[in-house]
């Protein structure tokens, strides 16, 4: 009988540990939970200190995704551009104005040093275009793709050419690491005649 009330007694304690350890386990997922809860609550109040309407929400949220310098972009006007446009069977020409977005002011004032030879590219794309190519959207958002791969490449920095070229996926390798300094091609005024 001694040996019964020994079991007896290891029993609770057994019982009791486990108990014990899953109210810890619970109170651990509660503080969790609570902290997290407290940070979502403390990240969004700023925020919301700023704003009663909720409007300057997404305009504070969307700037600091978008930029990758505190600075605001800097804009690089390009002359006009008149090019006779390569239809054959009628004479067309186009007038197109480009304006190149770029976050670095450094870098706004290199292109102004290459200007010559982005100016020579740019024209040498547009030649290259028909009418029927340039009067649709997607005619224009390649131009803008094709404008920023030249403007860049006066100053040694090659761009993918989004054709399956034998050479791409060398390119590819090579443009993974740097990113165009150009973020954005504009266009200013753009007339097909």
């Amino acid at each position: 009988m001694a040996t019964a009330p020994a079991a007896e007694v290891a029993a609770p304690k057994g019982g009791s540990k486990k108990k014990l350890i899953i109210i810890l386990a619970a109170v651990l997922v509660l503080v969790l939970v609570g902290g997290a809860a407290a940070l979502m609550l403390l990240k969004k109040k700023p925020v919301d200190e700023d704003s009663e309407d909720g409007t300057e929400q997404v305009e504070a949220a969307e700037p600091k995704a978008k930029p990758r310098s505190n600075q605001p972009p800097t804009f690089v006007p390009l002359d006009s551009f008149t090019v006779n446009l390569a239809d054959k069977d009628v004479d067309r020409f186009a007038q197109i104005g480009v304006t190149l977005q770029v976050d670095d002011p450094k870098f706004a004032d290199q292109i102004k040093a290459y200007m010559p030879a982005i100016r020579s590219n740019v024209l040498m794309v547009l030649s290259h275009k028909t009418a029927s190519e340039l009067l649709t959207r997607e005619g224009k958002d390649q131009l803008a793709k094709e404008i920023m791969r030249e403007a860049v490449r006066p100053m040694g920095i090659v761009l993918d050419d989004d054709e399956g070229s034998a050479s791409a996926p060398r390119k590819k390798k090579k443009t993974a690491r740097v990113e165009s300094p150009v973020t954005q091609v504009l266009f200013s005024n753009f007339i097909v005649q």
